[in-house]
């Protein structure tokens, strides 16, 4: 499977007013715009909002994991001055870095925590860090001279700004590179996460095998979908999943359309709201689902939440659920 790259376009933005991501943040003023940097000003657009840098952010702050291992992979731990909402653990290899990143709510910060931060850059996965109760709004933090993106699969009410494809999760890379004038970094990682499916298509760990992806759920299942991260790692493994043909990355279907399946295979999210232990037990005790092949054969694949949704890690989450496939193949 060879995807090819779609590099974003970045025109410079003409304006009357441009975006100074020092103002109102606790930085000195200045009493006109200096010189842009080389490479700006850049416009950063997902979600029909558009913010313009013209000069790469020294204080940003992350909002929920995606955006902050996005920061992390391209080894920006050092341009950040706060972080927020994780799902699940930090990868090991990151642990380090995002150690020395403060901390500022378990959750979303209010406006007012963010603010204490001084950021000038502000980037979250989901919309929702942008609400009156948290960040704020993004037009309202940029006439405090705060810049900020949204990422392209985050805009709410299920319609990304993008297709969810491995070439637009790259693209999302690639404008954060930009933003922080490290191009040549999100390309190192898109090659690299290339290498790695091209990997697995050759390989195929998961042909022949039909998946039932179990997101979270017990009145009915949340499911991984036909359109969303959890397609994109089955197809990439050479899998079949059940539910392709259910619009949506992920959506909830009912347990006897599950039983009707009889799936090969149950992949499982592990996210600390709920754990893959947590769906194990549920699976194995209640009548009828425990009859089912993978239930009754412990026919397991087990991934962090944050590898099954469309960012940094999902290549790492196709290579994971590749290796336990041919784990589970290899037992039989």
């Amino acid at each position: 499977m060879t995807v090819s790259s779609r590099r974003t376009p970045f025109l410079p933005l003409v304006a009357s007013l441009p975006l100074l991501l020092a103002a109102c943040t606790g930085a000195p003023e200045a009493d006109a715009p200096g010189p842009a940097a080389a490479g700006f000003p850049v416009a950063a657009t997902s979600c029909g909002y558009t913010s313009t840098v013209t000069a790469p952010p020294e204080r940003a702050v992350t909002m929920n994991q995606g955006a902050t291992e996005v920061m992390l992979a391209l080894d920006l731990a050092d341009r950040m001055a706060g972080t927020a909402y994780l799902d699940d653990a930090v990868p090991d290899e990151w642990q380090a870095a995002y150690d020395e990143v403060e901390v500022l709510s378990d959750e979303y910060p209010d406006n007012e925590t963010l603010l204490a931060a001084k950021p000038d850059f502000v980037y979250a996965s989901y919309a929702s860090a942008f609400g009156a109760e948290a960040a704020g709004a993004q037009d309202e933090l940029a006439k405090l001279g705060i810049g900020s993106f949204l990422s392209l699969f985050g805009c709410g009410e299920n319609k990304p700004s993008a297709d969810v494809s491995f070439a637009s999760v790259w693209d999302e890379i690639e404008i954060v590179g930009d933003v922080f004038g490290v191009p040549e970094r999100a390309d190192a990682l898109e090659k690299e996460q290339q290498d790695q499916l091209d990997e697995l298509a050759a390989e195929k760990p998961g042909a022949g095998l039909d998946v039932f992806w179990f997101d979270s759920g017990d009145k009915t299942a949340f499911a991984g979908a036909g359109e969303g991260g959890p397609q994109l790692i089955l197809d990439a493994v050479g899998a079949t999943n059940v539910f392709a043909d259910v619009e949506g990355g992920w959506a909830d279907v009912s347990w006897e359309r599950v039983v009707k399946t009889d799936p090969d295979v149950i992949v499982l999210a592990d996210a600390s709201w709920s754990t893959a232990e947590d769906k194990i037990a549920m699976l194995e005790k209640d009548p009828v689902l425990k009859n089912l092949r993978a239930v009754a054969d412990k026919r397991y694949v087990v991934l962090p939440f944050s590898e099954t949704t469309p960012g940094v890690r999902l290549a790492d989450g196709a290579v994971s659920v590749g290796d336990q496939l041919t784990a589970l193949t290899q037992q039989d």
